[in-house]
């Protein structure tokens, strides 16, 4: 079994994680999802229901009543919001396309995504592009018409692109070949345990001894620069009061025989209203096949998250009762696992609460007023291996700019 204890991949539609492949010479490890990943369930009274991939097959698709449908298409018609609020996700679900859409679909889709709570989450922060259509097109459809359009205009695909992408050992292999690159200049088991600012200069603590450097970019989550940070009262008061949701992953390997469903699709998520115990659960096996021997399954399940903390904090013999149970209800598992991994994260994913936009403005601002401090996590503009990559980009061709100036 190859178990991911991170992310699953990325979408190869953005250039600038390809481009890092590239240059660390290991596109050959390059590992696409199959085309099963392309089927997506949700749960809706117990049983699982494909989400449609067509405005057709929507239409006929029995997971929005037909009142729902008439609600939703009505987006069409309602005018684009003024100004430019900090609006939570779930109060932009329900002046647009309703609350039947809103509990159906994008709610299990933000706890699938950043196991968070749309009634406090940013859609500024959180779906920018989803933001930027409103405010480009006046609305929804509009906007995905006008997207479909304009790649037409520029001879590429009318769908939104990008396949989901990994490597052949898992997304290891990337940090594996980012650590061979970097050799002696990378120092592993080496604690910082502070960081302060003596003139031009970045005094950081190792072992208990201050060394010199001229750049600090600070990686670590938003609440450990903080506390590297602490001497520097208000950008660490600020990087402290950005959320994580906690979250834990229990991944289960089963021989095939023993689950009554043939596994053809991504995954599922499950909607709050469901009132169940997971958020959801990917279909390893069936996105990467490799990621189980033959005649095996790897299912991995999502619990906790924003909706139910107390859940994610549990010890890993009840998250993994919680998920078999969960299985042989919703999937008719009734195999006994022969491979349990749990991963247990308190703080796991970065949760952009109202307000995530200005916070993080105002962190950067004190960063550079500072001088030569940089930050950069999935904790400010993006929680994806991409949105990393570019961001990680961004930042050094920053920092070679200004070390470049006269």
């Amino acid at each position: 079994y190859i178990i991911e204890s991170g992310p699953n991949g990325f979408l190869d539609n953005k250039q600038d994680t390809l481009d890092l492949v590239r240059s660390l010479g290991i596109e050959e490890r390059l590992y696409p999802s199959s085309e099963r990943a392309r089927k997506r369930f949700i749960c809706l009274n117990g049983r699982l229901i494909r989400i449609p991939e067509s405005p057709l097959s929507f239409l006929l698709s029995p997971i929005l009543s037909f009142r729902g449908k008439i609600r939703l298409l009505m987006e069409l018609f309602i005018p684009p919001e003024k100004g430019d609020r900090d609006e939570s996700v779930s109060d932009f679900a329900r002046r647009r396309i309703g609350e039947e859409a809103l509990e159906k679909l994008l709610e299990p889709m933000v706890a699938g995504v950043y196991a968070g709570d749309p009634d406090r989450m940013s859609l500024k922060a959180s779906f920018p592009t989803i933001y930027a259509l409103e405010k480009r097109y006046g609305g929804l459809i509009r906007g995905l018409l006008g997207l479909i359009k304009e790649r037409r205009r520029r001879g590429g695909p009318a769908g939104p692109g990008g396949t989901l992408t990994s490597f052949k050992g898992g997304t290891s292999d990337l940090i594996a070949a980012l650590s061979e690159h970097l050799e002696e200049n990378l120092f592993t088991a080496t604690p910082v345990e502070a960081v302060l600012k003596d003139g031009d200069r970045w005094k950081v603590k190792v072992k208990g001894e201050f060394k010199d450097f001229d750049v600090v970019v600070l990686s670590t989550p938003a609440y450990v620069s903080s506390k590297l940070l602490s001497a520097y009262g208000e950008i660490s008061e600020l990087l402290s009061s950005i959320e994580y949701s906690p979250i834990s992953v229990v991944a289960l390997g089963f021989d095939r025989n023993g689950i009554n469903n043939d596994l053809d699709g991504f995954g599922f998520l499950v909607p709050r209203i469901e009132g169940r115990r997971i958020l959801g659960a990917l279909w390893d096996s069936s996105i990467f096949p490799n990621r189980a021997p033959d005649g095996k399954a790897l299912i991995r399940v999502m619990l906790g998250g924003a909706r139910q903390p107390e859940i994610a904090l549990l010890d890993e013999e009840e998250l993994v009762s919680i998920s078999l149970e969960e299985l042989g209800e919703i999937m008719g598992v009734s195999g006994k696992p022969e491979i349990v991994r749990v991963f247990r994260h308190r703080r796991g994913i970065p949760h952009y609460t109202i307000g995530h936009v200005s916070r993080v403005d105002r962190i950067f601002s004190y960063a550079e007023k500072m001088g030569n401090l940089y930050l950069n996590s999935n904790a400010y503009r993006g929680i994806g291996l991409n949105d990393c990559v570019a961001n990680a980009k961004s930042t050094a061709e920053e920092i070679l700019s200004s070390l470049t100036q006269p």
